[in-house]
């Protein structure tokens, strides 16, 4: 059960313009969220319900020219759950109304392009659920390599991808974006999958210990883990630099898989009750289709 009425949003949302202590922020925490496990999952099943009817609603909505759409923007760390959230909260709606993408990293087309132009092909269409594994490009986001013990620097700096000035560039280009988003109609649910180092190691051994799962690991795996403190300082910038009002980062613990799937569901259930999408009125007269069906032999 819910501990009160405060919504999930309010409880998660990141404050907007402040800086982020990741390290401050416990990912086995349940904050709203049901009674355990058990409950955890009868919860989300339960919301998927709920989210099914408004996603037909939306999706009836832009036959009528209602441009209103959700974009669901799933970030963390490698094992935070982003694939397994797509399952578990995304498989209980209706695939036809659903954009699920994936980003990986960036191929020899894709590079030759300004970076957000592949974002740009991705995005939902009015009345659909889009869905970003890995966010916009807030993953690409990491600067030339230092040592992470060293002073803070201007923006995410872990495997040399791009140099400051360029992510704070990127930046900046990020929130004019999102802004551009939010003003045609499209509702940015962004998500952080706050996992602790104990249970990534921990998810990481389990992936090895399982035949069906070593497809999913890589060596440079454990060279990540060891870089631990520099990719937490680089999310931390950039949810400090790309939360803003009408894109604010919800942080959701996800050490519990069952309260990550059921928090990441409640946050979009308050999102579409707020949009309160409606199915569109007929542009016929149904008396008389009625009378013209029972007409029929």
């Amino acid at each position: 059960m819910r501990k009160d009425r405060t919504s999930l949003g309010k409880r998660l949302r990141v404050p907007v313009g402040e800086p982020v202590d990741l390290s401050a922020q416990d990912a086995a925490a349940t904050p709203g969220g049901p009674d355990g496990k058990a409950a955890g999952k009868a919860a989300t099943a339960r919301i998927g319900e709920r989210l099914a009817g408004l996603q037909e609603r939306l999706w009836a909505a832009s036959t009528a020219g209602d441009r209103r759409r959700v974009l669901l923007i799933l970030q963390g760390m490698d094992t935070s759950g982003k694939g397994g959230t797509v399952k578990h909260v995304i498989g209980l709606l209706n695939p036809s109304g659903c954009r699920i993408t994936a980003f990986r990293a960036p191929t020899a087309e894709e590079r030759a392009h300004p970076f957000l132009w592949r974002v740009e092909k991705a995005l939902p269409l009015p009345g659909e659920l889009g869905i970003f594994d890995r966010s916009l490009p807030h993953s690409r986001l990491r600067s030339s390599g230092r040592c992470p013990h060293r002073g803070r620097p201007r923006g995410p700096s872990v495997r040399g991808l791009a140099p400051a000035a360029e992510i704070d560039r990127r930046y900046e280009l990020i929130n004019r974006f999102e802004k551009s988003l939010a003003d045609d109609g499209v509702t940015l649910v962004k998500c952080f999958l706050h996992l602790s180092y104990e249970e990534q190691r921990r998810r990481l051994l389990k992936r090895l210990d399982r035949p069906e799962k070593r497809w999913k690991f890589a060596p440079s795996d454990i060279d990540d883990l060891a870089l631990w403190p520099a990719y937490q300082e680089a999310y931390e910038i950039a949810l400090e630099r790309c939360g803003t009002a009408y894109a604010p980062w919800y942080l959701v613990p996800a050490d519990h898989k069952w309260y990550r799937d059921w928090a990441v569901s409640t946050l979009l259930l308050e999102r579409l009750r707020e949009l309160d999408p409606r199915y569109p009125e007929p542009d016929f007269d149904v008396a008389e289709c009625r009378k013209r069906l029972l007409r029929q032999p």
